[in-house]
């Protein structure tokens, strides 16, 4: 047990190598953002696939050629069949949730296969921990992947924790232009998403509204009195306010 006011000398290594990793990451994007703009790509999706593929290196000769060797050449790439047993072999399921933006970067992209998977990391993290992870900088591309993950499994059950979720990423710098720079099948995930959570907001308060014996009743005077439960109504205000950061029509 380490003594009171001693450094742990291995965490900060850790910490350091992760904030070297993300700078490198952020730079190398930063110069392919520049490229394809000097390339007057013609579209967004070009531009921003360009981006997303800045980590990949050109082949050498030697990865053609000679003997077979055991690790990929990049093990972030997919794969149009599993890989042989001597290939990199990606863990099904992480040791332990990621600290920090590389961490959450390389995870997500290397080691979690499914949008099932991603959706409960996602929430395995909470939108606290979400939030402190991406203060600095929500990675490229990241934005429109989780509201796509979230909107295709998004279920009543995790209502709040994805609410939570979406208010914490609200927060990170520069959220805006992730907004922006959305492409169209994320905007449709967007609005997918959010008309869910308004469904299921308004099947809340209904079930409210109905259940127990004073519900016809309070049915009846729904255009006198507002009987929506405080919860549900505060609820419903959240969404509202998060579609309006997020930009939903």
């Amino acid at each position: 047990m380490e003594a009171p006011g001693v450094l742990d000398v291995a965490a900060l290594e850790r910490e350091l190598r992760a904030a070297v990793a993300a700078d490198e990451r952020q730079a190398r994007e930063n110069e392919a953002k520049l490229r394809a703009l000097r390339q007057r790509v013609p579209s967004y999706e070009e531009f921003r696939n360009i981006v997303l593929a800045s980590h990949l290196k050109p082949l050498e000769k030697k990865d053609k050629m000679g003997k077979s060797r055991n690790v990929l050449w990049n093990p972030c790439a997919a794969h149009a069949k599993a890989p042989q047993a001597s290939d990199v072999e990606i863990p099904q399921e992480l040791d332990q949730l990621p600290r920090t933006s590389a961490e959450f970067y390389r995870d997500w992209r290397r080691c979690l296969k499914s949008g099932k998977e991603k959706y409960q990391l996602l929430l395995e993290l909470g939108g606290k921990a979400l939030g402190r992870i991406f203060q600095a900088d929500l990675g490229f591309g990241l934005l429109g992947e989780f509201l796509t993950v979230l909107a295709g499994n998004v279920c009543h059950e995790d209502r709040d924790a994805v609410l939570q979720i979406l208010r914490s990423l609200s927060g990170t710098k520069r959220f805006g232009l992730n907004v922006e720079l959305l492409s169209e099948p994320e905007k449709e995930s967007r609005r997918d998403l959010f008309g869910k959570l308004q469904s299921m907001s308004r099947d809340c308060w209904a079930a409210g509204r109905l259940s127990g014996p004073a519900g016809c009743e309070a049915e009846r005077e729904a255009d006198v009195v507002d009987t929506s439960p405080p919860k549900e109504a505060e609820e419903e205000r959240t969404v509202m306010e998060l579609m309006k950061c997020y930009q939903v029509n």
